[in-house]
């Protein structure tokens, strides 16, 4: 690695803490990162504390030993969620315990794991931890998700190149993307790109469009009906106290929430989908009535059967998020495999639950009142590619007018 890498990483790491989750002074954060991100875990945790954090509460992951416990453990241990478990996220909701999440693992390291383990750990785990995601995807406390290249992911963007050869080539994508240069002005840079962000996310909200209808060559021709008083968000979030955070760094999309029930049509997925430690490719699903009515894939499709099939509303989508082809992560030419940056490179949908604060009074309403909304219900939420080149996405507002949104994969405005 070139001179210069200690002073981007901690250009990186300051980033994150003080402008993806602007942490504020007496806050307790809980920062997860697998094993193998150790040296920008701690460089996190040095300004956390720097910035004023009561504590820091770190999680660490391991892929290896992920793997062996859903290839060895015993059946029943996916079924039950440990009550220290479920006690610890009660404690970081109790006190609004911002979020940092570093994603680095293999994109492949539950290949060959039978989908049904991971499947029935997701359903023990998800209601257990309901409230503490709730309140997340509600915003009602900071949190946002970096990226640390590991061997075996660098290796799999990279695969002409090994081990430091391969960690290093990816050090510089992850830098590139998220505006680090080692000078310091990563903030400013963010600043800027946040207000041309919400500049665009202002002109989709005023279309106020009923539908949007997707096309191109793969085969797409979905329509997506979206909610009364639906909202375009992008670049940053706020708390209810009106603390700003980033959710995503990087990230270049617009997104809002479906109407649950409103969309028809087929989807072809644009990339590769990293999809609990396995690849899916080459997949459509098919929508009627809103509801995911078919499913296709050339690799990986039963273990995105199992995950469409882990409740009702993860056979609905509940997000739609616009990024242009012509986007600083796609132009890199490189495939991630990890939806941090492959979903920032290409449009995307989310099949599972929606975020509340994407229609006018979403957070305030009850699940009731926000599936009335049109905002889909779920313990799951997973992204997909379907942004291509030739991409076109046309919106019909509420008044009638027809107005094209994406030409040839990109914004019109």
């Amino acid at each position: 690695m070139a001179n210069g890498f200690e002073a981007k990483l901690n250009e990186y790491a300051h980033l994150l803490v003080e402008v993806g989750l602007n942490l504020q002074p007496g806050q307790t954060p809980r920062l997860a990162a697998p094993v193998e991100c150790a040296p920008l875990a701690r460089l996190c945790v040095e300004a956390a504390l720097d910035r004023g954090a009561r504590d820091v509460v770190v999680e660490w992951t391991d892929d290896v030993v992920t793997r062996q416990r859903y290839l060895k453990a015993d059946q029943e241990v996916f079924s039950q969620f440990p009550d220290y478990q479920k006690a610890k996220f009660d404690w970081l909701l109790e006190r609004g315990a911002p979020a940092l999440s570093i994603t680095g693992g293999d994109p492949e390291a539950l290949r060959g794991v039978d989908p049904a383990r991971i499947q029935a750990w997701q359903r023990a785990s998800a209601q257990p931890t309901k409230p503490y995601y709730d309140a997340m995807s509600a915003n009602r406390f900071q949190w946002t998700i970096g990226a640390c290249p590991t061997r075996a992911w660098a290796e799999k963007v990279f695969p002409d190149k090994r081990g430091q050869a391969a960690i290093d080539a990816l050090w510089e994508a992850v830098f590139s993307a998220c505006r680090v240069t080692g000078d310091g002005g990563a903030p400013a840079r963010w600043k800027a790109h946040i207000e041309a962000t919400a500049r665009r996310a202002k002109r989709l909200n005023d279309y106020d469009f009923q539908s949007l209808h997707y096309t191109n060559a793969l085969g797409t021709d979905l329509t997506i009906t979206l909610p009364e008083g639906h909202i375009w968000m992008g670049g940053a979030d706020a708390t209810p106290a009106g603390v700003g955070f980033v959710a995503n760094m990087p990230t270049e999309e617009l997104f809002t929430a479906p109407r649950w029930d409103g969309v028809d049509g087929r989807v072809y997925a644009a990339l590769p989908l990293a999809l609990n430690g396995n690849l899916v490719r080459d997949f459509y699903l098919d929508f009627r009535g809103g509801k995911i009515v078919d499913v296709h894939a050339q690799e990986g499709e039963e273990v995105l059967k199992h995950s469409i099939a882990m409740d009702e509303g993860s056979s609905y989508l509940g997000e739609v998020a616009l990024v242009p082809y012509d986007s600083p992560i796609r132009n890199t030419g490189l495939l991630f495999y990890n939806t941090l940056f492959d979903e920032n490179a290409s449009c995307h949908l989310a099949f599972g639950s929606a975020y509340p604060n994407c229609v006018k009074g979403g957070e305030g309403m009850d699940e009731q009142a926000q599936k009335a909304a049109g905002l889909n219900q779920s313990l799951n939420h997973v992204d997909f590619m379907v942004g291509t080149r030739d991409l076109s996405i046309v919106g019909t507002t509420r008044q009638g007018e027809r107005v094209t949104v994406f030409r040839d994969g990109n914004f019109t405005f």
